[in-house]
C-alpha cells in the first residue's frame, strides 16, 4: 500500500482488494466502514469468515457444501434418491433449487475436464459419481454441467462411463444460452431446461 494510512488500515484494504470484483476505492470504502463500525458488527463479520473456514466441508455423499458429514438435500427423505443431478460446483444447485422443481439429489464434480488447464477427470468426484450409480439404485442422471466446451465434453465422457451400466442419462434442455454458465442463467430459463431435459447422445 501507499503507507498514507496505518499500517493496520493499509493491510485491510490490501486484503479487501484481493476479492473479486473488488477494485482500490471499494476497497478502501469497506475498510473504513469496518473501522466505522460498531466493535460487535465488526466482529460478527470476522466470525462469519472463520466460521465458513472451520465450520464448511463436503458432504459425503455428493461433495456440495455441508457443515455436517451429509448436506441437507442428501439426507431430505422427501428427495428422489433415484435421480441425480451433476453440477460442476455447489453455487450451480442454489439457480436450480430456486425454480423449485427439483426434486431430485445432486452430485458436485468440483469443476469441469479441461486438460489444457491442467484438469484431468481424476481431478474431479466423476469416480465417485461411477461409484453411486453402481451401487445405488438409481434410474436417471441429469447432466446439467454448463453449456459450454468444457461442460459439453465433461457431460459426453461422464456419460460414456454410465451408459454401460444401464441408467438413464439426461441433460438440460438447450432453453440455457450456449457458453452461458448456469450461475448467471434466470429462474425461468432454468425451469424450462429442467421440465425439457433431454436423452444424452
Amino acid at each position: 500500500m501507499s503507507g498514507i494510512y496505518t499500517e493496520t488500515l493499509d493491510k485491510l484494504i490490501e486484503e479487501f482488494g484481493k476479492l473479486p470484483g473488488v477494485g482500490p476505492r471499494t476497497a478502501e470504502r469497506l475498510a473504513f466502514y469496518i473501522l466505522k463500525a460498531e466493535p460487535v458488527e465488526a466482529m460478527a463479520l470476522a466470525k462469519a469468515i472463520s466460521d465458513v473456514k472451520t465450520k464448511i466441508k463436503r458432504c459425503e455423499i455428493c461433495y456440495s457444501l455441508s457443515e455436517g458429514p451429509v448436506c441437507h438435500i442428501c439426507s431430505d427423505t422427501r428427495r428422489d434418491k433415484s435421480l441425480i443431478c451433476v453440477v460442476e460446483q455447489p453455487k450451480d444447485i442454489i439457480g436450480l433449487e430456486k425454480t423449485g422443481t427439483c426434486k431430485w439429489v445432486y452430485h458436485v464434480l468440483g469443476g469441469h475436464v479441461a486438460p489444457l488447464e491442467g484438469v484431468e477427470p481424476g481431478d474431479l468426484t466423476i469416480d465417485k459419481l461411477v461409484e453411486r450409480v453402481r451401487s445405488g439404485d438409481v434410474k436417471e442422471v441429469i447432466m446439467a454441467t454448463n453449456p459450454n466446451m468444457a461442460g459439453d465434453g465433461t457431460s459426453l465422457y461422464i456419460g460414456s462411463l454410465l451408459r454401460p451400466l444401464g441408467v438413464k442419462i439426461t441433460r438440460l434442455a438447450r432453453g440455457l444460452p450456449t457458453g452461458s454458465t448456469l450461475e448467471y442463467a434466470s429462474g425461468k430459463m432454468l425451469t424450462d431446461a429442467i421440465l425439457g431435459r433431454q436423452n444424452l447422445e
